[in-house]
Protein backbone atom coordinates (compact mmCIF):
# COMPACT_ATOMS: atom_id res chain seq x y z
CA UNK A 1 0.00 0.00 0.00
CA UNK A 2 1.91 3.25 -1.10
CA UNK A 3 2.51 6.07 1.20
CA UNK A 4 1.60 6.12 4.71
CA UNK A 5 -2.05 6.85 5.20
CA UNK A 6 -4.53 7.45 8.00
CA UNK A 7 -7.19 8.35 6.56
CA UNK A 8 -10.21 5.58 6.80
CA UNK A 9 -10.68 3.67 3.61
CA UNK A 10 -14.18 5.05 1.42
CA UNK A 11 -16.54 3.47 -0.14
CA UNK A 12 -19.35 4.54 -2.85
CA UNK A 13 -22.22 5.81 -0.33
CA UNK A 14 -24.31 6.08 -4.03
CA UNK A 15 -23.83 2.49 -4.94
CA UNK A 16 -24.79 1.35 -1.25
CA UNK A 17 -27.48 3.87 -1.47
CA UNK A 18 -28.74 2.25 -4.61
CA UNK A 19 -29.43 -1.29 -2.66
CA UNK A 20 -32.69 0.45 -1.16
CA UNK A 21 -33.95 0.38 -4.91
CA UNK A 22 -33.63 -3.54 -5.26
CA UNK A 23 -36.76 -4.87 -5.76
CA UNK A 24 -37.77 -7.75 -2.86
CA UNK A 25 -39.45 -10.44 -4.50
CA UNK A 26 -39.21 -14.65 -3.93
CA UNK A 27 -35.59 -14.29 -4.44
CA UNK A 28 -35.84 -13.57 -0.29
CA UNK A 29 -36.80 -16.08 2.06
CA UNK A 30 -38.91 -14.90 5.04
CA UNK A 31 -39.62 -11.55 3.28
CA UNK A 32 -43.89 -11.04 3.05
CA UNK A 33 -45.05 -12.45 -0.32
CA UNK A 34 -47.36 -9.16 -0.41
CA UNK A 35 -44.19 -6.95 -0.32
CA UNK A 36 -43.10 -8.18 -4.00
CA UNK A 37 -42.59 -6.07 -6.06
CA UNK A 38 -41.49 -3.36 -4.07
CA UNK A 39 -38.50 -1.62 -3.59
CA UNK A 40 -36.33 -1.58 -0.22
CA UNK A 41 -37.18 1.54 0.51
CA UNK A 42 -41.00 1.55 0.61
CA UNK A 43 -40.80 -1.55 2.54
CA UNK A 44 -38.56 0.33 5.17
CA UNK A 45 -40.93 3.69 4.95
CA UNK A 46 -43.45 1.20 5.64
CA UNK A 47 -42.02 -0.27 9.31
CA UNK A 48 -43.00 -3.60 8.68
CA UNK A 49 -43.59 -5.81 11.72
CA UNK A 50 -42.02 -9.64 12.23
CA UNK A 51 -45.40 -11.06 12.84
CA UNK A 52 -48.04 -8.91 12.02
CA UNK A 53 -47.07 -8.39 8.14
CA UNK A 54 -46.62 -11.83 7.07
CA UNK A 55 -43.54 -12.40 7.35
CA UNK A 56 -42.68 -16.31 7.22
CA UNK A 57 -40.49 -18.66 8.92
CA UNK A 58 -37.71 -18.99 9.73
CA UNK A 59 -36.99 -15.77 10.15
CA UNK A 60 -32.96 -14.69 10.62
CA UNK A 61 -32.79 -10.99 12.12
CA UNK A 62 -30.37 -8.59 13.36
CA UNK A 63 -31.07 -6.44 16.60
CA UNK A 64 -30.39 -2.86 15.26
CA UNK A 65 -29.15 -1.29 18.67
CA UNK A 66 -26.81 -4.60 19.67
CA UNK A 67 -25.48 -4.03 16.18
CA UNK A 68 -24.64 -0.47 16.27
CA UNK A 69 -23.15 -0.92 19.91
CA UNK A 70 -20.89 -3.42 18.31
CA UNK A 71 -19.30 -1.77 15.99
CA UNK A 72 -19.04 1.60 17.44
CA UNK A 73 -17.57 -0.76 20.78
CA UNK A 74 -14.39 -2.27 18.57
CA UNK A 75 -13.93 1.16 17.13
CA UNK A 76 -13.19 3.11 20.21
CA UNK A 77 -11.66 -0.11 21.82
CA UNK A 78 -8.82 0.03 18.68
CA UNK A 79 -8.25 3.67 18.72
CA UNK A 80 -7.68 3.75 22.76
CA UNK A 81 -5.32 1.25 21.78
CA UNK A 82 -3.68 2.59 19.46
CA UNK A 83 -4.34 -0.37 16.62
CA UNK A 84 -5.45 -0.06 13.40
CA UNK A 85 -8.99 -2.31 11.99
CA UNK A 86 -9.38 -3.54 9.11
CA UNK A 87 -12.93 -5.79 9.50
CA UNK A 88 -12.68 -8.59 7.71
CA UNK A 89 -15.98 -8.49 5.33
CA UNK A 90 -16.34 -11.85 4.56
CA UNK A 91 -18.30 -12.20 7.75
CA UNK A 92 -21.28 -10.06 6.35
CA UNK A 93 -20.18 -9.70 2.81
CA UNK A 94 -22.73 -6.65 3.21
CA UNK A 95 -21.92 -3.59 2.04
CA UNK A 96 -24.34 -1.34 4.11
CA UNK A 97 -22.24 -2.96 7.14
CA UNK A 98 -18.84 -2.15 5.27
CA UNK A 99 -19.95 1.68 5.25
CA UNK A 100 -20.68 1.88 9.09
CA UNK A 101 -17.38 0.18 9.51
CA UNK A 102 -15.52 2.54 7.67
CA UNK A 103 -17.55 5.39 8.51
CA UNK A 104 -16.28 4.73 12.03
CA UNK A 105 -12.55 5.13 11.33
CA UNK A 106 -12.04 1.14 9.34
CA UNK A 107 -8.40 2.05 7.85
CA UNK A 108 -9.26 -1.22 4.89
CA UNK A 109 -11.53 -3.88 4.58
CA UNK A 110 -10.19 -6.93 4.58
CA UNK A 111 -11.18 -9.53 1.92
CA UNK A 112 -10.48 -13.72 1.90
CA UNK A 113 -10.56 -14.28 -2.06
CA UNK A 114 -10.42 -12.32 -5.33
CA UNK A 115 -14.06 -13.07 -5.80
CA UNK A 116 -14.52 -11.18 -2.50
CA UNK A 117 -12.54 -7.75 -4.13
CA UNK A 118 -14.72 -7.58 -6.59
CA UNK A 119 -17.74 -7.21 -4.44
CA UNK A 120 -15.73 -4.70 -2.59
CA UNK A 121 -14.38 -2.48 -5.83
CA UNK A 122 -18.30 -2.69 -6.61
CA UNK A 123 -18.90 -0.78 -4.39
CA UNK A 124 -15.76 1.34 -4.70
CA UNK A 125 -14.26 0.47 -1.63
CA UNK A 126 -10.57 2.02 -2.08
CA UNK A 127 -8.14 0.07 0.55
CA UNK A 128 -8.23 -3.75 0.71
CA UNK A 129 -5.99 -5.76 2.24
CA UNK A 130 -6.45 -9.42 0.69
CA UNK A 131 -5.67 -12.25 3.58
CA UNK A 132 -4.56 -14.91 1.53
CA UNK A 133 -2.22 -16.02 -1.20
CA UNK A 134 -3.29 -14.55 -4.69
CA UNK A 135 -1.65 -16.88 -7.65
CA UNK A 136 -4.29 -16.97 -10.06
CA UNK A 137 -3.28 -15.18 -13.15
CA UNK A 138 -6.45 -13.84 -13.80
CA UNK A 139 -6.88 -12.80 -10.58
CA UNK A 140 -4.00 -10.48 -10.67
CA UNK A 141 -4.40 -9.22 -14.15
CA UNK A 142 -7.58 -7.95 -13.21
CA UNK A 143 -6.20 -6.39 -9.87
CA UNK A 144 -3.25 -4.76 -11.94
CA UNK A 145 -6.14 -3.13 -14.35
CA UNK A 146 -7.50 -1.93 -10.66
CA UNK A 147 -4.98 -0.30 -9.71
CA UNK A 148 -3.94 1.02 -13.36
CA UNK A 149 -7.61 2.82 -13.63
CA UNK A 150 -8.30 4.07 -9.77
CA UNK A 151 -5.15 5.97 -8.63
CA UNK A 152 -6.68 6.07 -4.98
CA UNK A 153 -7.01 2.35 -4.52
CA UNK A 154 -4.80 0.68 -2.73
CA UNK A 155 -4.54 -3.10 -2.22
CA UNK A 156 -2.08 -5.75 -0.84
CA UNK A 157 -2.24 -9.73 -0.71
CA UNK A 158 0.00 -12.18 1.52
CA UNK A 159 2.82 -14.60 -0.06
CA UNK A 160 4.63 -17.74 1.64
CA UNK A 161 7.12 -19.12 -0.84
CA UNK A 162 9.52 -18.19 -3.49
CA UNK A 163 7.04 -20.69 -6.04
CA UNK A 164 4.42 -18.20 -5.56
CA UNK A 165 6.25 -15.02 -6.16
CA UNK A 166 7.97 -16.59 -9.40
CA UNK A 167 3.99 -16.99 -10.13
CA UNK A 168 2.54 -13.52 -9.25
CA UNK A 169 5.59 -11.91 -10.98
CA UNK A 170 5.26 -14.26 -14.22
CA UNK A 171 1.76 -13.08 -14.41
CA UNK A 172 1.94 -9.30 -13.55
CA UNK A 173 4.54 -9.29 -16.35
CA UNK A 174 2.16 -10.45 -19.08
CA UNK A 175 0.36 -6.84 -17.69
CA UNK A 176 3.49 -4.90 -16.70
CA UNK A 177 0.62 -2.93 -13.97
CA UNK A 178 1.73 0.90 -13.52
CA UNK A 179 1.91 0.26 -10.23
CA UNK A 180 3.59 -2.82 -8.50
CA UNK A 181 1.37 -5.44 -6.19
CA UNK A 182 1.95 -4.62 -2.59
CA UNK A 183 2.19 -8.41 -0.89
CA UNK A 184 2.92 -9.41 3.05
CA UNK A 185 4.84 -12.20 4.21
CA UNK A 186 2.19 -14.82 5.77
CA UNK A 187 3.35 -16.41 8.87
CA UNK A 188 1.78 -19.51 9.86
CA UNK A 189 2.21 -22.54 12.62
CA UNK A 190 2.61 -26.29 12.59
CA UNK A 191 -0.23 -27.93 11.35
CA UNK A 192 -2.44 -24.73 10.87
CA UNK A 193 -2.65 -23.75 7.41
CA UNK A 194 -0.88 -21.27 4.70
CA UNK A 195 2.31 -19.44 5.85
CA UNK A 196 5.46 -19.90 6.36
CA UNK A 197 6.86 -21.86 9.28
CA UNK A 198 10.96 -20.77 8.93
CA UNK A 199 12.68 -17.84 8.99
CA UNK A 200 14.90 -18.51 6.21
CA UNK A 201 11.73 -19.72 3.84
CA UNK A 202 10.25 -15.90 4.78
CA UNK A 203 13.98 -14.23 4.21
CA UNK A 204 14.06 -16.28 0.83
CA UNK A 205 11.02 -14.87 0.26
CA UNK A 206 11.85 -11.13 0.93
CA UNK A 207 14.97 -12.02 -1.14
CA UNK A 208 12.50 -12.77 -4.21
CA UNK A 209 10.48 -10.22 -3.62
CA UNK A 210 12.88 -7.39 -3.62
CA UNK A 211 14.27 -8.81 -7.56
CA UNK A 212 10.83 -8.64 -9.15
CA UNK A 213 9.65 -5.67 -10.65
CA UNK A 214 6.27 -6.12 -10.25
CA UNK A 215 5.92 -6.71 -6.09
CA UNK A 216 6.15 -4.38 -3.31
CA UNK A 217 7.14 -6.14 0.25
CA UNK A 218 5.08 -3.84 2.47
CA UNK A 219 4.74 -6.10 5.61
CA UNK A 220 3.99 -9.56 7.86
CA UNK A 221 0.88 -11.06 8.51
CA UNK A 222 -1.00 -13.98 10.01
CA UNK A 223 -3.89 -15.48 11.77
CA UNK A 224 -3.76 -16.83 14.77
CA UNK A 225 -6.85 -18.34 15.11
CA UNK A 226 -5.39 -21.23 12.82
CA UNK A 227 -3.01 -22.32 15.60
CA UNK A 228 -5.81 -22.78 18.51
CA UNK A 229 -8.95 -22.66 19.46
CA UNK A 230 -9.27 -22.39 23.21
CA UNK A 231 -9.46 -19.78 25.73
CA UNK A 232 -7.45 -21.52 28.39
CA UNK A 233 -4.06 -20.20 29.55
CA UNK A 234 -2.32 -22.42 27.20
CA UNK A 235 -4.02 -21.40 24.17
CA UNK A 236 -3.29 -17.80 25.14
CA UNK A 237 0.23 -18.79 25.67
CA UNK A 238 0.16 -20.09 21.82
CA UNK A 239 -1.36 -17.07 20.35
CA UNK A 240 0.95 -14.53 22.27
CA UNK A 241 4.13 -16.53 20.87
CA UNK A 242 2.49 -16.85 17.66
CA UNK A 243 2.43 -13.16 17.08
CA UNK A 244 6.07 -12.54 18.74
CA UNK A 245 6.80 -14.53 15.93
CA UNK A 246 5.25 -11.78 13.16
CA UNK A 247 6.71 -9.18 15.03
CA UNK A 248 10.42 -10.64 15.10
CA UNK A 249 9.74 -11.21 11.48
CA UNK A 250 9.08 -8.11 11.20
CA UNK A 251 11.75 -6.60 12.63
CA UNK A 252 14.38 -9.07 11.08
CA UNK A 253 13.35 -7.89 7.78
CA UNK A 254 13.33 -4.33 8.59
CA UNK A 255 17.30 -4.90 9.77
CA UNK A 256 17.94 -6.71 6.03
CA UNK A 257 16.53 -3.45 4.30
CA UNK A 258 13.63 -5.14 3.08
CA UNK A 259 11.18 -1.70 4.36
CA UNK A 260 13.80 0.68 3.23
CA UNK A 261 11.44 3.68 1.45
CA UNK A 262 8.08 2.65 2.94
CA UNK A 263 6.45 5.37 5.13
CA UNK A 264 4.27 2.17 6.62
CA UNK A 265 5.54 -1.06 7.08
CA UNK A 266 2.21 -3.23 7.98
CA UNK A 267 2.00 -6.17 10.76
CA UNK A 268 -1.61 -7.55 11.13
CA UNK A 269 -3.20 -10.27 13.03
CA UNK A 270 -6.07 -10.43 15.15
CA UNK A 271 -9.35 -12.35 14.21
CA UNK A 272 -12.23 -11.70 16.99
CA UNK A 273 -11.50 -14.14 19.43
CA UNK A 274 -7.77 -13.25 20.74
CA UNK A 275 -7.70 -9.12 19.27
CA UNK A 276 -6.67 -8.19 22.84
CA UNK A 277 -3.61 -10.27 22.97
CA UNK A 278 -2.93 -9.56 19.42
CA UNK A 279 -3.22 -5.50 20.38
CA UNK A 280 -0.70 -6.43 23.37
CA UNK A 281 2.35 -7.81 21.26
CA UNK A 282 2.13 -5.63 18.24
CA UNK A 283 1.44 -2.36 20.55
CA UNK A 284 4.38 -3.04 22.20
CA UNK A 285 7.11 -0.54 21.05
CA UNK A 286 8.88 -0.46 18.11
CA UNK A 287 12.69 0.13 17.03
CA UNK A 288 12.06 3.71 15.74
CA UNK A 289 13.49 3.07 12.42
CA UNK A 290 10.64 0.56 11.44
CA UNK A 291 7.13 2.76 11.25
CA UNK A 292 5.21 0.26 11.85
CA UNK A 293 0.77 0.40 11.05
CA UNK A 294 -0.44 -2.62 13.73
CA UNK A 295 -3.58 -4.09 12.09
CA UNK A 296 -6.19 -6.05 13.57
CA UNK A 297 -8.79 -7.98 11.10
CA UNK A 298 -11.48 -8.92 13.40
CA UNK A 299 -15.02 -9.59 11.58
CA UNK A 300 -16.96 -11.40 13.73
CA UNK A 301 -17.33 -8.72 16.58
CA UNK A 302 -19.93 -7.11 14.13
CA UNK A 303 -23.13 -9.45 15.66
CA UNK A 304 -20.79 -11.12 18.36
CA UNK A 305 -22.91 -14.36 18.93
CA UNK A 306 -24.72 -16.51 21.65
CA UNK A 307 -22.17 -19.27 20.82
CA UNK A 308 -18.32 -19.60 20.24
CA UNK A 309 -17.27 -15.97 20.72
CA UNK A 310 -19.62 -15.57 23.48
CA UNK A 311 -17.67 -17.69 25.51
CA UNK A 312 -13.98 -16.60 24.25
CA UNK A 313 -14.50 -12.95 23.00
CA UNK A 314 -12.06 -10.48 25.08
CA UNK A 315 -15.47 -8.31 25.40
CA UNK A 316 -17.70 -11.03 26.29
CA UNK A 317 -17.83 -9.32 29.61
CA UNK A 318 -16.97 -5.79 29.77
CA UNK A 319 -19.75 -3.96 31.43
CA UNK A 320 -21.41 -1.53 29.33
CA UNK A 321 -18.44 -2.05 26.33
CA UNK A 322 -19.53 -5.62 26.17
CA UNK A 323 -20.21 -7.14 23.09
CA UNK A 324 -23.91 -7.88 22.04
CA UNK A 325 -25.47 -10.94 20.47
CA UNK A 326 -27.16 -9.41 17.49
CA UNK A 327 -28.01 -12.30 15.33
CA UNK A 328 -31.36 -14.09 16.30
CA UNK A 329 -33.57 -16.67 14.10
CA UNK A 330 -36.87 -17.34 14.88
CA UNK A 331 -38.68 -20.74 13.97
CA UNK A 332 -42.13 -21.98 14.31
CA UNK A 333 -43.00 -25.33 16.05
CA UNK A 334 -44.53 -27.67 13.68
CA UNK A 335 -44.85 -30.86 15.23
CA UNK A 336 -44.54 -32.09 18.55
CA UNK A 337 -43.71 -36.20 17.84
CA UNK A 338 -43.46 -37.55 20.98
CA UNK A 339 -43.29 -35.94 24.65
CA UNK A 340 -39.46 -34.70 25.12
CA UNK A 341 -39.10 -33.55 21.32
CA UNK A 342 -40.34 -30.63 19.15
CA UNK A 343 -39.65 -30.01 15.67
CA UNK A 344 -38.61 -26.22 14.12
CA UNK A 345 -38.87 -24.90 11.13
CA UNK A 346 -34.82 -24.31 11.05
CA UNK A 347 -31.91 -26.57 9.54
CA UNK A 348 -28.91 -26.37 8.27
CA UNK A 349 -30.40 -24.13 5.25
CA UNK A 350 -30.66 -21.47 7.34
CA UNK A 351 -28.45 -21.61 10.62
CA UNK A 352 -25.08 -22.15 11.69
CA UNK A 353 -23.97 -25.25 13.56
CA UNK A 354 -20.34 -25.87 12.96
CA UNK A 355 -19.35 -24.33 16.02
CA UNK A 356 -22.34 -25.32 18.20
CA UNK A 357 -26.45 -25.84 18.19
CA UNK A 358 -28.23 -22.80 17.99
CA UNK A 359 -29.44 -21.75 21.36
CA UNK A 360 -33.16 -21.40 22.37
CA UNK A 361 -33.97 -18.43 24.18
CA UNK A 362 -37.32 -17.04 23.72
CA UNK A 363 -41.35 -18.73 23.71
CA UNK A 364 -43.67 -16.33 21.97
CA UNK A 365 -47.44 -17.97 21.76
CA UNK A 366 -49.82 -17.38 19.64
CA UNK A 367 -51.54 -14.19 21.27
CA UNK A 368 -47.84 -12.66 21.03
CA UNK A 369 -46.71 -13.50 24.69
CA UNK A 370 -43.03 -13.63 24.81
CA UNK A 371 -41.50 -15.63 27.81
CA UNK A 372 -37.92 -16.36 28.36
CA UNK A 373 -37.25 -20.29 27.44
CA UNK A 374 -35.00 -22.17 29.40
CA UNK A 375 -33.79 -25.97 29.77
CA UNK A 376 -34.47 -26.53 26.31
CA UNK A 377 -31.83 -27.06 23.58
CA UNK A 378 -31.75 -27.81 19.83
CA UNK A 379 -29.85 -31.43 20.16
CA UNK A 380 -29.49 -32.07 16.30
CA UNK A 381 -30.40 -29.96 12.85
CA UNK A 382 -31.02 -31.41 9.28
CA UNK A 383 -31.35 -29.15 6.16
CA UNK A 384 -34.36 -28.12 6.82
CA UNK A 385 -35.32 -28.99 10.80
CA UNK A 386 -34.47 -28.46 14.24
CA UNK A 387 -34.88 -31.01 16.84
CA UNK A 388 -35.77 -29.38 20.19
CA UNK A 389 -35.38 -31.56 23.10
CA UNK A 390 -38.20 -30.82 26.17
CA UNK A 391 -38.14 -30.68 29.63
CA UNK A 392 -40.93 -32.31 31.60
CA UNK A 393 -43.57 -30.32 31.79
CA UNK A 394 -42.69 -28.04 28.54
CA UNK A 395 -45.16 -24.76 27.57
CA UNK A 396 -43.73 -25.49 23.69
CA UNK A 397 -46.96 -26.64 21.73
CA UNK A 398 -47.38 -26.22 18.11
CA UNK A 399 -47.98 -23.06 16.38
CA UNK A 400 -45.52 -21.66 19.14
CA UNK A 401 -42.20 -19.46 17.70
CA UNK A 402 -38.80 -19.57 19.03
CA UNK A 403 -35.89 -17.18 19.08
CA UNK A 404 -32.52 -18.70 19.32
CA UNK A 405 -29.41 -17.45 19.68
CA UNK A 406 -26.19 -18.12 17.03
CA UNK A 407 -22.78 -19.43 17.62
CA UNK A 408 -20.78 -18.23 14.69
CA UNK A 409 -21.93 -15.94 12.39
CA UNK A 410 -20.18 -16.19 9.41
CA UNK A 411 -21.71 -19.23 8.57
CA UNK A 412 -24.72 -17.81 8.96
CA UNK A 413 -24.66 -14.52 6.54
CA UNK A 414 -23.96 -16.55 3.46
CA UNK A 415 -27.64 -18.31 3.46
CA UNK A 416 -29.38 -15.12 3.96
CA UNK A 417 -29.30 -12.74 1.05
CA UNK A 418 -31.39 -9.85 2.55
CA UNK A 419 -31.62 -10.09 6.10
CA UNK A 420 -34.45 -7.70 8.11
CA UNK A 421 -32.93 -5.13 10.81
CA UNK A 422 -34.96 -4.79 13.60
CA UNK A 423 -35.91 -2.67 16.52
CA UNK A 424 -39.01 -4.42 19.04
CA UNK A 425 -39.78 -6.67 16.38
CA UNK A 426 -40.41 -3.66 13.62
CA UNK A 427 -37.92 -3.72 10.98
CA UNK A 428 -36.34 -0.56 10.06
CA UNK A 429 -33.03 -1.75 7.45
CA UNK A 430 -32.89 -4.75 5.27
CA UNK A 431 -28.91 -5.97 5.33
CA UNK A 432 -28.21 -6.95 1.28
CA UNK A 433 -25.37 -9.92 1.35
CA UNK A 434 -23.28 -10.98 -1.45
CA UNK A 435 -21.74 -14.92 -0.87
Amino acid sequence: MSAANSTPATIDGSAVAALRKELVDWRFKSLPASAAPRPVAALLRARLDLFDDEFVGPMLVIDNAALRHNLSTMAAWCAERGMTLAPHGKTTMAPQIFAAQLALGAWAMTAANISQVRVYRAFGVSRIMMANELLDPVGLRWIADQLATDAGFEFSCWVDSVGGVELMDAALAAREPARPVDVLIEVGGQDGRAGVREVDVALAIADAVGKSRWLRLVGVGGYEGAITHGGDGAALSTVESFVRRLRELAVELGGRGHFTGLDEVIVTAGGSAYFDTVADVLGEPWPAELPVRPVLRSGAYVTHDDGFYRAISPLRSAGAKAFQAALHIWAQVTSLPQPDLAILTMGKRDASFDEGMPEPQRLRKPDGTVTELTEHRVRKLSDQHAFLVLPTDSPVRVGDWIRLGLSHPCTVFDKWPLIPVVEDGVVVDLIRTFF
